[in-house]
């Protein structure tokens, strides 16, 4: 259970990082990053060349102070790197479900879902 946890985490990790690098990318070459160089973007931002290229391709991962350096001088907000969080089809169902519910109903509704999980968990450990 634990390893495939693991595995689900590290592929979406990687699919964020391939997005922040896509957005690296594109900002540097559209006409907002006045289509720079990797060269010119490692000098304005204090790093190198290869660092960009390798941030573009998510074989490094950028800290967060570098995207901060980075969306100063883009001049976006941070979270422009990120991608937009998509809910699935459940979690719109349940977000439709639950849309008018006050705070003690919500609780009662998250209790219960825990209470059903743990059930099914039961089953499967007999």
């Amino acid at each position: 259970m634990m390893l495939s946890f693991y595995r689900i985490f590290r592929s979406v990790m990687a699919d964020i990082y391939q997005e922040v690098g896509k957005q690296i990318r594109d900002l540097r070459t559209s006409a907002g990053g006045r289509g720079i160089s990797q060269e010119d973007l490692a000098q304005a931002v204090g790093t190198t060349a290869n660092t960009v290229s390798r941030w573009e391709t998510a074989t490094y991962k950028p800290a967060i102070s570098d995207l901060e350096k980075l969306a100063r001088y883009f001049r976006v907000p941070i979270t422009a790197f990120f991608p937009a969080a998509q809910p699935t089809s459940r979690a719109n169902a349940l977000l439709t479900a639950t849309a008018d519910l006050d705070e003690t109903d919500l609780d009662e509704v998250r209790l219960y879902a825990l209470f059903r999980k743990s059930r099914r968990l039961a089953k499967r450990t007999k």
